[in-house]
């Protein structure tokens, strides 16, 4: 019998297991779990891609570039620089096809997105994490983990699952911080989110160079577009015209590029959508604090809650919120099994949530 031969690492991939959508048994589902926008997505966006259905037998525009050039006017970018692609965990996997292979390493935050993970041992590399005290990104830590094996370095700002960021000052650290061949992938998707006058989402440090730096996006978080998969990226000359080489010549299909420019146009919408997210995500943190649970200050469209009971309590509320119809998701994949995080629904998912965790509270 033959046996194929699997590259190095592969096999030490973990599954990655997508938010669970139904509960048997249960026909009204209340969906918290994967971090989606509640309003959905914006109507010119929708009527966008219903246009675009007519043309669904020709072949998308392999270059992406009407989007790109709204993408570059709303973000005030050079659309000469942004690769788009089927969201920006396309673009996560793809970079370390180009700068890192069996014997390197990749380095990111112990919370740090589950894909990098995957992402590494892909392509033979070794994963190595940092300490993230108080669950936030330490630059710190990072830069002493930093060898002459290290080929990139992702960081989640704001981070995945725990909602914290770090302010400019922190990332210019972390950049002079790293040798000029060590490339620095800023994961921005919830950037969108964020109106802070200490945050910024590492745009302009593309071009201040030198060119190792990389800023990935994404529409389907604040612009609602999740099952569409659009993403983007902004990156030097360089770096593009490698990236190039490794992206399909179709990537994005045209009704995702057609609904994509009209929601990065729809400005109403994604205030919209910010200003439900900032009134939910204070008045269900004050919320879930008042019942006695921690939470971590997040600047999303999602908070993680801690049980003082450890991961027993997490669980039993998590088979509680579910006996009611409600997904959460469970972070133990993340080291933090005494947690769930929870992502800002609709008013009445909102009030149900809180109504089932006074349950549990009262139960327990």
């Amino acid at each position: 019998m033959t046996v194929l031969k699997v590259r190095p690492g592969v096999m030490d991939i973990k599954r990655y297991i997508p938010g669970a959508s139904k509960i048997e048994g249960i026909d009204r589902i209340i969906k918290l779990a994967s971090n989606e926008n509640a309003l959905g997505a914006s109507a010119s966006a929708i009527e966008a891609y219903h246009q675009a259905a007519d043309n669904i037998h020709l072949y998308p525009d392999g270059d992406c570039v009407e989007l790109r050039h709204a993408i570059g006017e709303k973000y005030e970018v050079n659309p000469e620089q942004i690769i788009c692609t089927a969201g920006s965990e396309q673009m996560l996997r793809m970079l370390p096809r180009a700068y890192a292979g069996l014997g390197d390493e990749i380095l990111f935050g112990q919370y740090g997105f589950i894909v990098y993970h995957m992402a590494a041992h892909a392509v033979g590399a070794t994963p190595v994490t940092a300490e993230e005290p108080d669950h936030r990104v330490d630059v710190n830590l990072l830069l002493k983990a930093v060898t002459p094996r290290t080929r990139i370095v992702f960081v989640a700002n704001p981070g995945n699952p725990t909602g914290t960021y770090l302010n400019p000052q922190e990332m210019q650290q972390l950049r002079a911080g790293l040798p000029d061949d060590v490339l620095l992938v800023i994961d921005a998707a919830y950037a969108d989110y964020v109106d802070r006058d200490d945050y910024d989402s590492g745009l302009g440090m593309v071009d201040e160079g030198p060119a190792n730096v990389v800023v990935t996006r994404t529409l389907s978080k604040l612009h609602g577009l999740a099952s569409l998969r659009v993403g983007w990226t902004y990156c030097s000359p360089e770096i593009l015209n490698v990236i190039t080489r490794l992206r399909g010549g179709f990537n994005v299909t045209g009704p995702a590029q057609a609904s994509g420019t009209a929601a990065v146009q729809d400005q109403a919408h994604m205030e919209a959508s910010r200003i439900f997210n900032d009134h939910w995500l204070t008045r269900l943190s004050e919320e879930i604090r008042g019942l006695g649970f921690k939470v971590t200050p997040s600047v999303t469209n999602f908070l993680l809650v801690h049980f003082p009971g450890g991961a027993q309590s997490a669980k039993a509320a998590n088979e509680h919120l579910r006996s009611r119809g409600i997904i959460v998701r469970p972070v133990g994949n993340y080291g933090l099994a005494d947690s769930l995080r929870v992502t800002i629904g609709k008013e009445d998912e909102n009030n149900a949530f809180i109504s089932s965790l006074k349950e549990f509270c009262q139960k327990a």
